[in-house]
């Protein structure tokens, strides 16, 4: 294991490199389940490599956190542009959102970590990261749910079992755990999220 010298590409990759690495590792083991050695081990570079190129393990971290934000953003802001305030519109950006997390579970996989009290040392990211996003979506969800409809708490119990489906999976009649790797698993569960949504906010069909 080496070092990479300061700048250039060569100093890019490896921080990407790193930045994926760690992702991942925090991902699975969590914040507090990660040791820098380990990163560095995955990333083959050595800890004062991986410290010039992106700080400590908190540095790191928060680093991770902000992307994956960013990408979340991003693709909720794509799915706004499509968005019409009516039961399409609202299934559309659950469908992204659902499809977001299907191809990135390690976005869901870091904040049930933080749901068991992982890296509880670094505090706030909740208000930072997710309120923007839950606010923008509250907003477009508004706009098309029905009297009476409960749009918060429908959108916590949709955060909650797309989570919980992406990370967990769902376990099948002869006690087999599925998730989303599964089309048959994945087409029913996304049927059921439709039925919920449309029910919960009294969307017309």
């Amino acid at each position: 294991m080496g070092g990479v010298g300061e700048g250039g590409p060569e100093s890019d990759t490896a921080r990407q490199r790193v930045i994926e690495k760690a992702t991942h590792l925090f991902a699975s083991l969590g914040y507090d389940g990660t040791p820098v050695q380990m990163i560095a081990d995955a990333a083959g570079l050595d800890i004062d490599t991986v410290t010039d190129l992106v700080g400590g393990k908190r540095e790191l971290y928060l680093t991770v956190m902000r992307r994956h934000y960013l990408a979340t953003q991003a693709m909720f802001n794509t799915a706004f542009t499509e968005f019409t305030p009516d039961r399409a519109g609202v299934l559309l950006v659950v469908d992204r959102f659902l499809d977001f997390y299907t191809d990135h579970p390690e976005v869901p996989e870091l904040w049930i970590h933080r749901w068991l009290s992982d890296a509880a040392d670094i505090t706030g990211l909740e208000g930072l990261y997710l309120k923007p996003l839950r606010d923008s979506v509250k907003q477009a969800f508004r706009r098309a749910a029905g009297p009476g409809a409960d749009v918060d708490m429908t959108l916590e119990t949709i955060i909650w079992c797309v989570r919980g489906f992406v990370v967990g999976g769902m376990v099948s009649a002869s006690g087999e755990v599925h998730g989303p790797a599964n089309v048959e698993y994945l087409r029913r569960f996304r049927t059921y999220l439709h039925q919920l949504v449309t029910r919960s906010l009294a969307l017309n069909e």
